[in-house]
């Protein structure tokens, strides 16, 4: 009996895993520029499914969700990769703070304290991941020139590396990050008996 039920919970998650992966995938073509944002970071609402998986079943489905939209949106990827991979480190650091905190606080005051700590933590790792991952392998595909050139058309103050983090990345990220708890913290209202009844022991 036991055998049955614990296979029906595994059924269950897979298949709630791959409903969330189903709507991450489409909601990531919905891209939106942001003001003074250089134009290739843009804003979709993918990460609220990813979040709420991590929530539900914590960071390692919340990250497989994450991995099957990249890897779904990189065959149709315009930046080499670098983009998918950029929102792969970005979205699994925010699942897994998120998880981590939700697990300990399953509660709206939880999914604030959660997703803010995780918008400050992606902020940090999406400056490092792009001063010695992402801009550096963007290189291969575009100069650094023209990168810096692309952006300073929208932020004159982008004209280097350090300035595209400082006035580039960074507040992207914090930008981004916000903009995912607001959405997800609205929708956490109208799931959290859902959430509260399927959590994750």
């Amino acid at each position: 009996m036991k055998n049955n039920t614990k296979a029906s919970s595994n059924v269950r998650k897979m298949t709630l895993i791959g409903i969330f992966a189903a709507i991450s995938t489409v909601l990531m073509f919905f891209e939106l520029p942001l003001p003074f944002m250089p134009p290739f970071l843009k804003f979709d609402p993918s990460g609220v499914p990813i979040l709420l998986s991590s929530m539900l079943f914590g960071p390692s489905a919340a990250i497989s969700v994450t991995l099957i939209k990249d890897l779904i949106h990189v065959l149709s990827t315009t930046t080499g990769g670098v983009g998918e991979l950029a929102d792969f480190l970005i979205m699994s650091t925010f699942s897994i703070v998120v998880g981590v905190i939700y697990h300990k606080r399953s509660d709206r005051k939880g999914v604030l304290m959660a997703t803010i700590a995780g918008t400050v933590t992606c902020a940090v790792v999406g400056g490092l991941a792009n001063y010695y991952l992402l801009i550096p392998f963007f290189s291969n595909i575009m100069p650094l020139d023209a990168i810096f050139a692309a952006c300073a058309e929208i932020n004159p103050a982008i004209d280097g590396l350090s300035a595209y983090i400082l006035f580039g990345a960074v507040p992207f990220n914090l930008i981004k990050g916000l903009l995912l708890t607001v959405f997800t913290f609205l929708l956490y209202k109208k799931m959290e008996a859902f959430l509260k009844t399927y959590i994750r022991p």
